[in-house]
């Protein structure tokens, strides 16, 4: 037997077995060390990601982040209103502008007519009497008869100013109130010089190139708010009955309300019957012009009082010769309007009825801005009930002075 080291043992490919087991050997531990490095690699990014995400959350609860493109977005929307606001703010501009413009023609046209006509009202070319014009808030024209001598007393004794009074409502609160009235068929006569004497004492007419007659309060309607707008330059323009109880006041403010709107028209709105038979009161000769038998009128103002705007009695001038007039005078108005732009306000403080109904209202802090009696197309007896009217449903004497417009 001999004796020795023994040689390692070859495969058929001529490779030690020992290196082959060292070379498997070697590849898992280098494969090991490899995957180890690579996995803690992605963890190391996962980390750092979710690091940042944390930290931008936390950056936008402290700190919110102003998303550019939405700031963008609304300080485009606010600059697009802000160009609607403005247009509308030249549109108006242009609006009062033109009705300065037509009233300076309505001035013109009713100036030369009334010239024409030998008017007491206006004596002066149009331009004259346009520049000349008192800038005020509203005129109230107090409709007015010859036979009315005691219905004004009762008027100036109670919710009318007069003398010094007059004349400082004008000044300071810019609001004109005259008894409006025209001429007797005998221009001059007795009945005119009466009122002449009684304008002389009161200084609170105003008076029309217009004939007086109860068939004619169309015609005098019309004359009335030509005439007054070629006199004064007013925000309003109203008329009222001479036995009907006003609170200044009220009235100021329920106008106040609507002073930015245009072309309005305001009053109790009505739409009574249309009285097609002969010998009622407010007979309709013209009937059958609105429907068959029946029918009811368009939406109008009660004729006790309402008021229009400047546009609207601007308008009334410039087109006085072709527009119709109707046996009633409030019909006659709303007629005036339809077809036009204009807005219709319901304002019911215009017709309270009188106490005890004003005198709730009045009661529950809610004056009434005109009262009268419906059954009687203003307050029944007024001359007599006028005082006890206005005791119990008048807004207070100095309310007037203490109400801003």
């Amino acid at each position: 037997m001999k004796m020795g080291l023994s040689r390692p043992h070859k495969g058929g490919n001529g490779v030690s077995t020992r290196w082959v087991s060292l070379f498997c050997i070697a590849s898992f531990f280098l494969g090991v060390l490899v995957v180890n490095r690579f996995w803690a690699a992605i963890d190391a990014d996962e980390i750092d990601e979710e690091a940042s995400s944390l930290e931008k959350h936390q950056s936008r609860s402290l700190h919110p982040v102003v998303n550019c493109e939405k700031k963008e977005d609304t300080d485009e929307a606010g600059d697009i209103f802000s160009q609607v606001s403005q247009t509308h703010d030249v549109i108006r501009k242009l609006d009062k502008t033109i009705s300065s413009l037509e009233v300076q023609l309505a001035a013109a046209r009713a100036s030369k007519s009334d010239n024409d006509e030998g008017s007491p009202v206006v004596t002066k070319t149009g331009s004259e009497s346009f520049k000349e014009r008192q800038k005020v808030f509203f005129v109230m024209g107090i409709m007015t008869a010859f036979s009315s001598r005691k219905r004004r007393e009762s008027i100036r004794e109670t919710w009318m100013p007069g003398g010094n009074e007059l004349k400082k409502l004008e000044t300071e609160k810019g609001i004109i109130m005259r008894f409006v009235i025209g001429h007797s068929a005998s221009s001059g006569g007795v009945l005119d010089r009466a009122i002449d004497a009684e304008d002389e004492k009161h200084k609170d007419f105003f008076r029309l190139n217009h004939i007086e007659g109860y068939h004619e309060l169309s015609s005098k309607t019309q004359t009335y708010f030509t005439a007054a707008v070629s006199k004064w330059d007013a925000d309003f323009y109203i008329k009222v009955d001479d036995d009907v109880h006003i609170n200044l006041g009220m009235v100021g403010s329920t106008l106040a309300r609507h002073r930015s709107k245009p072309r309005t028209y305001i009053g109790c709105m009505k739409s009574g019957p249309v009285l097609a038979h002969q010998g009622v009161k407010y007979h309709e000769p013209e009937y059958w012009k609105f429907g068959e038998e029946g029918n009811k009128y368009f939406r109008h103002a009660t004729g006790q009082i309402y008021a229009i705007s400047k546009d609207l009695a601007t308008y009334i001038s410039v087109h006085r010769h072709i527009l119709h007039r109707y046996a009633n005078e409030d019909v006659s108005l709303g007629s005036w309007f339809i077809g036009l732009d204009v807005q219709h306000i319901d304002e019911r403080s215009l017709c309270c009825g009188t106490p005890p109904d004003c005198e709730w209202k009045a009661q529950a802090g809610n004056p009434c801005a005109a009262s009268f009696d419906w059954s009687c197309s203003g307050i029944c007896k007024s001359v007599e009930r006028m005082e006890e009217v206005h005791q119990r449903c008048g807004e207070g004497d100095d309310a007037i002075w203490h109400t801003s417009f």
